[in-house]
């Protein structure tokens, strides 16, 4: 029987609940604010909140001066294209890891994590290097090769889990129907672990999305996503924090819609796991 919780407890919650909500939020709001204030009203002391002159030439001049959709599209093929790579190699090391162990399996999913460890200015010159000999610098095909093997380890860490969670007579029942291995793992296993592999998914294409150092640093303009458009409008001349702000916006905007419609399913999946 479940605990009964008086109104006063549901409301303190509640009320706690909101406010660290709201101080989660608040630097986005920030910056949506910002975006539609003159630079004098960006840098003013006190801050102003509400009550400012609300204008648009910050993004006008943000488009005027970067192509948005450029940038935009490059963020997209490479977020989704090292995302849907990297769960095209998870999915069978994560079924194999969570049916067919071996007394190694254990270590090798401790190491892959342990890679995550590691500062990625540590593997900066070799992959550097690696790219300008194999003529990948500033390309998609490149950013999209080290997202997905940066993000491999969360990706086939989070299969793993979920795959663990089905149980493994229903597998051994489709082998006896007489499904092959690739059959097994497509029409058996990927069904069941929907909810699990949506999570991970949407997860990584934020993981994708927001990367900042190797997208500085392998690219300059063919390639470059919505992250190196934010960083432009950090100059010598100093920070201009309307157009950056509404640099920001623009480049958080498509994320953030995207995060809004999917939460259902991402909480799904993160918080109930792979069977339901």
């Amino acid at each position: 029987m479940a605990r009964a919780v008086s109104t006063q407890r549901k409301l303190t919650f509640t009320v706690i609940a909101w406010t660290i909500g709201f101080l989660m939020f608040f630097p986005i709001l920030w910056t949506f604010l910002t975006s539609f204030k003159s630079e004098g009203d960006a840098i003013a002391s006190p801050p102003v909140f509400l009550f400012f002159h609300w204008t648009t030439e910050n993004y006008v001049e943000v488009q005027g001066r970067s192509d948005y959709f450029s940038h935009f599209f490059n963020s997209v093929v490479i977020s989704f294209g090292s995302t849907l790579l990297g769960l095209l190699i998870a999915i069978p090391a994560a079924w194999a890891m969570a049916f067919s162990p071996t007394k190694r399996t254990k270590d090798v999913l401790m190491w892959m994590l342990s890679t995550k460890m590691m500062p990625p200015v540590g593997a900066l010159i070799p992959i550097y290097l690696l790219f300008r000999d194999s003529g990948l610098l500033d390309t998609r095909i490149g950013l999209v090769i080290v997202l997905t093997l940066i993000n491999l380890p969360i990706i086939v860490w989070m299969l793993y889990t979920y795959f663990k969670e089905i149980p493994g007579e229903i597998l051994e029942a489709a082998r006896m129907d007489g499904a092959s291995l690739m059959k097994e793992v497509i029409y058996v296993l990927t069904p069941m672990a929907v909810p699990g592999i949506a999570s991970t998914l949407l997860l990584n294409i934020i993981l994708a999305w927001n990367e900042a150092f190797w997208t500085l640093n392998l690219t300059t303009s063919n390639a470059a996503p919505l992250t190196t458009f934010i960083a432009s409008y950090s100059s010598p001349e100093g920070l201009f924090y309307a157009k950056l702000s509404a640099a920001s916006t623009m480049a958080i905007a498509p994320i953030v819609i995207l995060g809004w419609f999917s939460q259902k399913q991402l909480v799904r999946g993160l918080t109930f796991g792979a069977v339901k």
